[in-house]
């Protein structure tokens, strides 16, 4: 089994920058990449960013991806996004998600471990 654990979120205004980190622990041999989802209230969980363990590959989605950068800290097996410029898109929780697929998804059922989120807001 893999945990994952998040942290970093909170309150932001637009424009302004947080800094999300996701630790891995158990057996994380087992992971391919690491992931980070947002989900809006009443919404679908939409991939924002992932990453493969070794940290050699990457993938965004379009509109994230002049303004966050997903990067790992190999010491402490921990997956960090850096975001900048936030929008002002009210409440979310983002999800650190793990898969032991061969490739980056963006799907969320091919991830098989999540962590319990933490939530994000962005002011205006």
């Amino acid at each position: 089994q893999v945990q994952l654990v998040e942290s970093g979120g909170g309150l932001v205004q637009a424009g302004g920058s947080l800094r999300l980190s996701c630790t891995a622990s158990g057996r994380t041999s087992s992971l391919y990449a690491m992931a980070w989802f947002r989900q809006a209230p009443g919404k679908e969980r939409e991939f924002v960013a992932g990453i493969d363990w070794n940290g050699q590959n990457t993938n965004y989605w379009d509109s994230m991806k002049a303004r966050f950068t997903i990067s790992r800290d190999k010491a402490k097996n921990t997956k960090n996004l850096q975001m900048n410029n936030l929008k002002p898109e009210g409440p979310g929780v983002y999800y650190c998600a793990g898969s032991t697929a061969g490739v980056i998804v963006v799907n969320p059922p091919r991830y098989g471990y999540w962590g319990q989120g933490t939530q994000v807001t962005v002011s205006s």
